[in-house]
This record gives structure tokens, sequence and C-alpha cells, in this order.
């Protein structure tokens, strides 16, 4: 992984060296991150939950292309009024939504492997987009759609009530250092948020190769009162979620993964 893209210490403006030695997709992949400590002094209503970080990143001429050739067709724009799923994928079936798919290459694995279902993926990152969007032509996909915002105000403003199939958030940012783990994704405030777009009986499926994010992910899913874990602690993988070049090197070397699916209640 390029140094470019590796996760900034917010307070010191440096990598941070525990991500940026970890061989998995935590260093690929956009994450969340909850306001920090040096955030306290602001408003209510400025102390809030971004799903992302910010990185530096250079766009290929192959991402680029993808960009101006299947961007107008795939790259949904950000607006704030509500999603017509049938009308955006011409059908009605179980729609998806992916919280930060880093550079594509799952997302467009799962999307493939899962012609019934529909999916949306959200992204900031242009190269990411690119990338995956690259992967819709070389796939021939037509049941994915991309769009390049904030996830929380995409949920907020587009993703209807109650309409989701499933929520997918893979590897975010762990955020290692113990200063930092407020600025973690996965908190009480955003999963009721989350579970507020799901359906009855729909999944929120969460992976992580940090084992301390692991623990928190398991007691904060744990805790929410309208969500119930479909396995004794952490899940066996999924079939459906493929293994990433990271995450098989992680593998190799020794390193964990660990798996949540919690459902909704019905």
């Amino acid at each position: 992984m390029q140094d470019s893209n590796r996760p900034l210490d917010a307070e010191d403006g440096l990598p941070d060296a525990a991500t940026a030695s970890a061989p998995t997709d935590a260093v690929e992949a956009h994450s969340g991150q909850i306001d920090g400590p040096d955030l306290g002094n602001l408003p209510p209503h400025a102390r809030t939950i971004r799903s992302y970080v910010m990185r530096a990143g250079r766009t290929t001429e192959a991402q680029a292309k993808a960009l101006a050739e299947l961007g107008p067709r795939f790259l949904m724009p950000y607006q704030e009024q509500l999603l017509d799923f049938p009308a955006t994928f011409g059908r009605t079936a179980p729609v998806v939504l992916e919280i930060g798919f880093g550079m594509g290459d799952a997302t467009a694995k799962i999307a493939e492997g899962q012609p019934d279902t529909d999916y949306i993926g959200c992204e900031v990152h242009e190269p990411g987009v690119g990338a995956l969007l690259k992967q819709i032509g070389d796939r021939g996909l037509s049941n994915l759609r991309v769009i390049r915002h904030d996830a929380v105000m995409v949920l907020e403003n587009m993703i209807p009530p109650g309409s989701l199939a499933g929520i997918h958030i893979f590897f975010p940012d762990p955020w290692h250092k113990k200063r930092h783990n407020k600025r973690r994704l996965i908190q009480s405030p955003l999963v009721a948020k989350l579970v507020t777009h799901l359906a009855p009986g729909g999944y929120l499926h969460c992976a992580t190769d940090w084992e301390p994010y692991a623990q928190q992910m398991l007691e904060v899913l744990g805790a929410e009162p309208t969500l119930v874990n479909t396995a004794e602690g952490y899940a066996e993988k999924p079939a459906y979620r493929p293994l990433t070049k990271f995450e098989n090197r992680g593998l190799k070397l020794g390193h964990g993964v660990w798996d949540l699916v919690f459902r909704k209640k019905a």
C-alpha cells in the first residue's frame, strides 16, 4: 500500500506506525470516525458522526476513464431526496449498502456472486470509486451503484427507513492508538442510526483484522436492543464475503480476522 493512502495520525500529521505496518484492508478501506476529544468544545450540532477519513491518492488513467465512461450510468449523485430502489435498479430486489468499500474489489466480487441482490457502495476516495466503476465494466455488473459521498449523509437523506436487506462495513480504520479509539466508526450513535434503515430481519455485517476493535464491535452491537447476534460471539466468515489480497497476506502471517453478523429483530 502506498504511503499516501495510509491513515494519518490526527495529532501529529504523520502516518500512524501501527496502521502503516498492517498488511490488511484496514489500510486500504476508508472508515469512519466520531469526532474526538479535540472537538469537545464544539456545540452539540457540530459533533457529527463521519463515515470516512480523507486520504491522499492519485487517480490512474484507467480509473479516470471508468469515471468518465461509466460514471454517468453507475455513479449516483448525492441528493437530499429518498431513492426509489426499483427505479434505480430497474427491478424489485433486496438492497444492501456498503460503507467504505476502499478499492472495491470485494464489493464487485460480492455483487457478481449475488446477482439477485442489488448493492449500493458509498466511498469518498476518487481512486477507489474509479477502480470499482472499472470493475463494474469489466465484470458486466448491473446490480451495483456507487455514491461518492459521506455514507452518514447518504443514510439520512437518500436511504428510506426500514428499506435495506443488509449493511456491510468491512475493515474500517481500526485507529490503533488508545487516544484515537473514539474515532472508530462502530460506536453506539452510528449503530442506532444504521438499524433504522434496516428492514426487519435485515443484517449488519462487520469485519475487522484488529482484535481490540473486534471486541469493541461485539460489545457495541450486542448493546443495541434492536439487534440479535447470529452467532455465539464472532461469526464464521459468510461465503459471500471474499478474501481480499491484504486479508490473505495477513492470514499467512498468522493475523486473525473477525466477522460479526447481527440481525434486526422482526
